[in-house]
């Protein structure tokens, strides 16, 4: 296996449990995406534990690619390897983007040792692993999906997508920032997110925003 996170001390924590078990054994380690696949192309190991987020990338930050975007390139570099996303994010639009991607599993970082025991072998096998709380997501989208965007709240997001904050929405929408916060919050609730960069990339593939 091969870890990739960007911060020292859960890498080591996870090698400290993942190397207690006597078939799953830890070959490299990554602090970035980038560095994860360049590693796994060339050792190839048979699964790449990732991390959904990396410091330098995401909302507020720079440079640098996301776990999913490392999903897609390894289907190109390392397509043998098998990817299970370790997180602390449950949003049904982050599972369902990284399942497009190529991943395999999708493990939350709060969840107990075995499932993420569970999601390595079923993944090494060729099987999707994913955690109670990610599959209850999925099936609650299906049986119950969620409401559809307002009008109002399609520019909203437009506006967001635009990179305006707050209180530039407002006064384009001749609204309060209060009015503008809440519209935000269901927003959120309906594409299943919890970021702003995030929501722009849900509405995008739902067809709600063309940002081209």
């Amino acid at each position: 296996m091969l870890i990739a996170d960007d911060h020292t001390v859960v890498r080591a924590g996870l090698r400290a449990l993942l190397e207690g078990e006597a078939d799953l054994d830890v070959v490299a380690e990554a602090g970035s995406a980038e560095e994860a696949v360049r590693l796994a192309a060339g050792l190839e190991p048979d699964v790449v534990l990732m991390d959904l987020r990396f410091s330098g990338n995401g909302a507020g930050g720079g440079a640098g690619i996301d776990g999913i975007e490392a999903v897609r390139r390894l289907a190109t570099a390392a397509p043998t390897v098998a990817v299970v996303m370790l997180t602390s994010y449950s949003g049904r639009a982050d599972v369902v983007r990284a399942i497009e991607a190529g991943a395999r599993g999708y493990v939350l970082k709060a969840g107990p040792p075995e499932e993420l025991f569970r999601a390595v072998r079923g993944a090494a096998a060729g099987a999707m692993g994913l955690a109670p709380e990610i599959v209850g997501e999925l099936v609650g989208q299906v049986v119950s999906p969620r409401a559809e965007l307002t009008g109002r709240e399609v520019e909203v997001i437009r506006l967001m997508a635009e990179g305006r904050s707050n209180r530039a929405i407002a006064e384009a929408l001749f609204l309060s920032e209060a009015t503008v916060k809440t519209h935000l919050v269901r927003v959120y609730r309906k594409l299943g997110v919890d970021n702003r960069a995030a929501a722009v990339s849900e509405a995008v593939r739902r067809g709600l925003l063309d940002l081209g």
